[in-house]
C-alpha cells in the first residue's frame, strides 16, 4: 500500500511539474515563418493561375497552416467565369463530403459523454435498421431484387469506417442507385424543402445492404445515418447541434447547411464542363431533380454526409482543432486519445487501394501508401464532391486544403500538385 501511495504521489508531483500545454491558435500570415521557403510557396500562385488561364478551373481558394500559423491563404481566378467576378478568400463553397469529418466529430463527442458505444447496433437508435438484409440478386428490367439475411447488425463503428454495406444514392453502384431512387432515398445534397433527414434514414434502414457488414469498404450514406443518430441522441436537429457544439465554440462563422440571406452573395456558383470542356456556370443540383438554389435558400434536410457549405478559413479552424488533439483557442471538443482513435485503422485488412486505410471518418496515410504521396505517414484526409480536398499532417504540424467548385473536374491532378508544392516549400 505504501508503495502504491508513493507511486501515486510521484505521479501527481510529475503532473504538477509539467508545464501547461500551449494550444495552437490559427493566426493570420506572419511576415516570415521559420522553416518555410516563401519563394517556393509562391510557386503555388503560378500553378493555380496556370489552371485558371487554361480554362481548366474557374478559380481556387487555398489555405495552408503550419505550427498554428497560416503560411498560405489566397484566392486566385474567378467566382463566376462568365461574369468575370474575382474569387475572394472569404468566398463560401459547397464542401459536400467534407461535412463527414464534422459529423464524425459530433458522434465522437457523444461517445466521450457516454451516450453511445462504437459497437452499438444502429438499430438501437433507429429501429428500422434491425435485422438487415444483403442484396442477393437484382433485376435490371424492373429493379426488383432478392435478399439474404445479414450475418450481423450494422454498428456505429462500421458507419464511421464505411464498412457497413450501405451504398450511395446517385453515385453508387447501378443496382443500389436504382434501389435507392425507387425508394426515394437521396444523396443529401440540395434536398427539396420539407424533406427531413429522419424520414429518409428510416427508409434506408429497410433497404438491402450492398454486402455483409464489416467485410468491405463501400463509400456510402453512412455519415447521413450518423447525422440522424446525433439527432436522436441529442434531441436537436443536426444544424443546431453543429452550431452549438462545434461551430460557435470554434468561431466558425461561415459554415451552414443553408446560408442566411445576408451571405448569399458570397456563395461561389458551381461550374461544370460542357462537351467541349469549356467552363460554364450551372446550378448545384438541377440535374438531380432537387433544389437548384442550394444552399442559398431555406431548407429542412440536414445531411451529415454532404450538406454543409463553408469558407477555407472556417474549415481550417476545424482542421486545426483536430491537429491540436481536439482543442482550439482554449476550447476542447475532443480528448487527444479520441482523435488518435479516429485516426487509427478501423478496417483491418480490407483493401482501400494504394495502401490507404480508413479510420473513423478519415482516410489514413500508412507506411505502404506513403510511397504514393507527399503527406507524412499518419496524415488523415478526405474531400468533397465539388472538387475540394483537405489534409491534416500531425508529423509536420500542417493543415491544408484546396477549394474548387467544379463538377466534373477533368484536371483533378491539381490537388496532388498543390500538396507537392506545399511540402517542397518546407526547409
Amino acid at each position: 500500500m505504501k508503495h502504491l501511495l508513493s507511486i501515486l504521489l510521484l505521479a501527481c508531483g510529475i503532473a504538477q511539474a509539467q508545464p501547461a500545454l500551449k494550444t495552437s491558435v490559427l493566426l493570420q500570415p506572419a511576415t516570415q515563418t521559420t522553416g518555410v521557403s516563401a519563394a517556393r510557396l509562391a510557386r503555388i500562385d503560378a500553378l493555380l493561375q496556370e489552371y485558371v488561364d487554361k480554362g481548366w478551373i474557374p478559380g481556387a481558394t487555398a489555405i495552408v497552416a503550419k505550427d498554428g500559423k497560416i503560411i498560405y491563404h489566397k484566392a486566385i481566378g474567378y467566382s463566376d467565369v462568365a461574369k468575370g467576378t474575382p474569387l475572394t478568400k472569404d468566398a463560401i463553397f459547397r464542401i459536400a463530403s467534407q461535412t463527414k469529418a464534422i459529423t464524425s466529430v459530433g458522434i465522437m463527442m457523444l461517445w466521450e459523454e457516454g451516450k453511445l458505444l462504437l459497437d452499438d447496433p444502429v438499430s438501437k437508435y433507429i429501429p428500422e435498421f434491425r435485422s438487415p438484409k444483403v442484396l442477393a440478386s437484382f433485376n435490371k428490367a424492373d429493379t426488383s431484387y432478392t435478399t439474404s439475411p445479414a450475418k450481423s447488425e450494422i454498428t456505429l463503428r462500421q458507419l464511421l469506417s464505411h464498412s457497413s454495406g450501405i451504398g450511395y444514392a446517385g453515385i453508387g453502384s447501378p443496382e443500389m442507385n436504382a434501389i435507392y431512387a425507387k425508394a426515394g432515398v437521396i444523396s443529401g445534397i440540395g434536398a427539396p424543402q420539407g424533406v427531413v433527414l429522419g424520414d429518409k434514414m428510416k427508409i434506408l434502414g429497410t433497404l438491402p445492404l450492398q454486402h455483409q457488414p464489416g467485410e468491405k469498404f463501400t463509400y456510402g450514406l453512412n455519415t447521413d445515418v450518423l447525422g440522424y443518430v446525433i439527432e436522436v441522441i441529442s434531441g436537436m436537429p443536426l444544424d443546431r447541434y453543429f452550431q452549438q457544439r462545434i461551430f460557435t465554440p470554434l468561431g466558425m462563422k461561415d459554415t451552414y447547411f443553408y446560408l442566411p440571406q445576408s451571405k448569399y452573395s458570397r456563395l461561389v456558383p458551381l461550374h461544370t464542363e460542357d462537351r467541349d470542356k469549356k467552363l460554364a456556370v450551372t446550378d448545384a443540383t438541377a440535374s438531380r431533380g432537387v433544389n437548384p438554389n442550394y444552399p442559398a435558400a431555406p431548407g429542412t434536410y440536414f445531411s451529415g454526409g454532404a450538406g454543409l457549405s463553408s469558407t477555407a478559413y472556417d474549415y481550417a479552424l476545424f482542421m486545426q482543432m483536430l491537429l491540436n488533439g481536439g482543442t482550439y483557442n482554449g476550447v476542447r471538443l475532443l480528448a487527444p486519445a479520441t482523435v488518435r482513435l479516429m485516426t487509427t485503422n478501423q478496417i483491418g485488412a480490407i483493401e482501400r487501394g494504394w495502401g490507404h486505410k480508413f479510420g473513423l471518418g478519415f482516410e489514413l496515410v500508412t507506411p505502404q501508401s506513403k510511397a504514393y504521396t507527399a503527406l507524412s505517414e499518419g496524415s488523415f484526409s478526405w474531400g468533397g464532391y465539388f472538387s475540394s480536398q483537405y489534409w491534416i499532417d500531425p508529423e509536420k504540424k500542417i493543415v491544408g486544403q484546396l477549394f474548387i467548385n467544379l463538377l466534373p473536374n477533368s484536371h483533378g491532378e491539381i490537388h496532388d500538385k498543390f500538396k507537392n508544392m506545399v511540402y517542397a516549400a518546407l526547409e
